[in-house]
């Protein structure tokens, strides 16, 4: 006997149970181990090594610091973030915004909320490459609202294709926005997997429902359905 779509749901962390950082300036919530918050099982999900929900009061941010061999991907929910790199990029990360930055051999950078009066809330997304000694690289691609309301719109993939970022990784990183009562359909084929974060609001997956901040685990074939009383925002990764 198979098992039923809403028994295949596996909540791998509740909101409540992830870790927390705050230091005046910052106040970040950590679904999978980071800095002073370890949890030998919550190491990551397949590729995906951090989602770091993360909210920087106004001129504040994070000073120059390293990376080696990890994707790295921001994608900014309000306000503004400002990007400055050891490559020579500057740039400005605002909402409906897809920004990688692979650390390959090694890269400098630093994230600060530019604005005096508003605050930022972003996430930071860690992605294991599937190779380590990449040269360091960035890449920024815009989207418009329209782009992901009501339906999946694609932000990441490792051929870069319909204007997504290009990641190395074997993962397809996709976003949508819904209003009460719109629905979604997704298949996770067998020999793959799924994380869905919840960005804003509240949504029913297959019958289970889940909260801002929450995120689901899956696991080889199924037909997802997502759909929402009060609306949502979220994030489905597909991933090897």
């Amino acid at each position: 006997m198979t098992e039923s779509a809403a028994e295949k749901v596996h909540l791998i962390h509740d909101r409540g149970n992830r870790g927390h950082t705050q230091l005046g300036w910052l106040d970040s919530y950590h679904t999978f181990s980071f800095g002073g918050f370890r949890d030998p099982n919550r190491m990551g999900f397949r590729s995906l090594r951090v989602i770091n929900d993360d909210r920087v009061i106004p001129g504040a941010g994070f000073g120059e610091h390293s990376h080696q061999d990890m994707e790295i991907f921001t994608y900014v929910l309000d306000g503004q973030l400002a990007h400055k790199d050891s490559l020579g990029n500057g740039a400005i990360i605002k909402p409906g915004d897809a920004q990688i930055m692979s650390a390959g051999t090694g890269i400098t950078h630093s994230e600060f909320n530019p604005s005096e009066t508003e605050p930022v809330h972003f996430l930071q997304i860690w992605i294991i490459p599937n190779q380590v000694g990449l040269a360091p690289r960035y890449e920024q691609h815009s989207f418009s609202p329209s782009e992901k309301q009501g339906k999946l719109r694609l932000l990441a993939s490792p051929d870069g294709r319909d204007g997504a970022v290009t990641v190395y990784q074997d993962v397809e990183l996709l976003t949508a926005a819904l209003e009460p009562e719109q629905k979604l359909h997704y298949s996770i084929r067998g020999d793959r997997y799924g994380w869905v974060q919840i960005l804003r609001g509240t949504l029913i997956l297959n019958e289970q429902e889940l909260r801002e901040g929450d995120g689901a685990q899956l696991s080889g074939e199924e037909e997802l359905t997502i759909t929402t009383q009060t609306g949502t925002e979220l994030l489905l990764f597909d991933l090897a």
